[in-house]
């Protein structure tokens, strides 16, 4: 569908700038700042040497024959090495397609093949080999970055090759802002995932948002412990830190025996979250306190609800800020809670720089309060997509639906209520189950919960919750259900609860009740 003509873009808060302007303003502004330290090398570079290390790796590129607009593979963990490639390839005015080595190989392989790259750029303790397979173009390994690569002709790692180019020659291309930025896939770690197209203005603007939902300056220090091949910790991490100079700390992984001490070492402002750690922050706490960690100020949880209760004791436990943020790959941020402006409960207000509309069945606006599902256009959003079977869908300048259901408050605050694809039909009443799973996860000892709509003769639909207990914590089926009761009409109250050890997740930590349905037409097939 088209978007909607009458939203008025706010003005930028920073004037969008191509790479090449930004290292340029860092280098001479503070070169010897951290720009990035990468925690499980315990290695970093300052933001000076990384405007020589962007530029040399854009000369070489550029002596290879790669051109500005062309397409580059980048597949690796998380790593400095990494990062340093990107911005190489940005400064260039390349594309970077940084696909999640976590997914299948064979995934990765094909997808590539869609893309159709003029080079990839691989670590090299992957299969280079079956990661390519099927392509035509040029291919490069690297192993480790280190400032002080000397030249060996022996040598045909990435880093070597470029180490004994001039650090002062500059290309002359650099990026715009309608050129396209990043081609990243979605999670798929079962089936094929799509991939997502993004220029350097849907970015700027994604980051501005970051800053808008956080207060960040060129002070902080920010933390990401998640793959950069996803939208989420692109647009929360990687864009402020690129807008705003400031420093930026990396991990390939969450770690919860390091996780404190790598707030305390570096005096980190800001680390980003999900629901998954939040969780496990909660449920195993680690006995430190607002004053072990007095330089935190914030955290975000995105990816997935968090309910009310969970949010109010983090803070209680830890002295931290919460905020919980809504985004999707196709769209960037589409609300967050603000560092000025928040409220438990709910996703915040809508995002500055995104055309957000809630719309009924009609595909009219919905009234305040009224249940509709959140729909998004504007210049923030993705340009196209790319299905799995290879096909280019163009998607500029149109609103594109999220399958996500809303309702926005009379302040402006949004509370997304479930999928459209979830929304439980119990004798014609639609039920979210994100009402169910909060209610129950209000109990102390409930972990997690995820309600289904399970097949019923009668009522079409019925439901059931799938609840995890804290360690070594436990209740009955009926004093869930007595607690049900108080909260939650006669007609939202589980039909049955099923205790489990664990609930299906993806990756990025989304419950798959898709999954739980499958479980439980195996157990009640038996």
């Amino acid at each position: 569908m088209k978007a909607e003509q009458n939203f008025q873009q706010p003005p930028l808060t920073l004037p969008f700038r191509s790479v090449r302007k930004v290292l340029d303003t860092y280098k001479n502004k503070h070169p010897n700042k951290i720009a990035l330290f990468d925690l499980d090398q315990t290695k970093t570079i300052s933001w000076g040497d990384l405007h020589n290390w962007a530029n040399r790796i854009a000369c070489y590129l550029e002596m290879q024959g790669i051109k500005k607009g062309d397409r580059i593979g980048l597949l690796a963990e998380e790593s400095i090495d990494r990062m340093i490639i990107w911005m190489g390839i940005w400064r260039l005015g390349a594309v970077v397609c940084p696909l999640n080595i976590e997914i299948n190989e064979t995934h990765i392989a094909s997808l590539l093949v869609s893309i159709q790259p003029s080079a990839v750029i691989c670590h090299s303790d992957l299969n280079l080999e079956k990661l390519t397979e099927g392509l035509n173009c040029k291919t490069y390994t690297f192993s480790s970055w280190s400032s002080e690569t000397t030249v060996n002709p022996d040598d045909d790692d990435f880093f070597n090759a470029i180490s004994g180019l001039t650090a002062s020659k500059e290309v002359n291309t650099e990026n715009e802002a309608s050129n396209v930025s990043c081609i990243f896939c979605t999670s798929g770690t079962t089936s094929r995932p799509k991939c997502v197209v993004y220029d350097h203005l849907a970015y700027w603007l994604n980051g501005q948002n970051t800053i808008d939902f956080l207060g960040l300056t060129s002070d902080d220090k920010t933390l990401e412990y998640r793959s950069f091949g996803w939208n989420s910790a692109q647009v929360l991490s990687l864009m402020p830190w690129i807008e705003l100079g400031l420093s930026m700390y990396i991990a390939k992984r969450f770690s919860r025996s390091r996780f404190f001490n790598w707030i305390q070492d570096h005096d980190l402002t800001f680390s980003a979250g999900v629901p998954t750690v939040i969780n496990m922050l909660l449920n195993e706490p680690t006995g430190i306190k607002a004053t072990d960690i007095p330089s935190l100020r914030l955290m975000t949880c995105s990816t997935a609800p968090l309910s009310p209760e969970q949010w109010k004791r983090f803070e209680e436990m830890y002295g931290v800020t919460l905020l919980q943020l809504y985004g999707m790959s196709e769209a960037g941020w589409i609300c967050g809670n603000r560092h000025y402006r928040r409220r438990m409960g709910t996703v915040g207000p809508p995002a500055k720089h995104q055309e957000f509309l809630i719309v009924g069945p009609d595909g009219s606006a919905c009234p305040v309060n009224i249940e509709g599902e959140v729909t998004i256009g504007g210049p923030q959003t993705c340009i196209a997509t790319i299905s799995p079977e290879g096909k280019w869908e163009d998607l500029k300048d149109m609103r594109i639906p999220t399958g996500d259901l809303a309702t926005m408050d009379e302040d402006g605050f949004i509370s997304v209520t479930g999928r459209t694809k979830d929304i439980i039909i119990r004798g014609g009443v639609n039920i979210a189950p994100l009402e169910i799973d909060n209610a129950i996860m209000a109990l102390e000892k409930v972990s997690e919960a995820a309600a289904i709509g399970i097949p019923d003769k009668i009522y079409g639909e019925e439901i059931v919750c799938y609840v995890v207990f804290k360690p070594e914590q436990e209740l009955s089926t009926e004093t869930i259900l007595n607690h049900c009761r108080k909260l939650l009409p006669e007609y939202k109250i589980p039909k049955e609860i099923v205790i489990t050890n664990n609930l299906p997740k993806s990756d990025r930590g989304k419950i798959l009740r898709d999954k739980l349905k499958e479980h439980w037409t195996e157990d009640y097939q038996k």
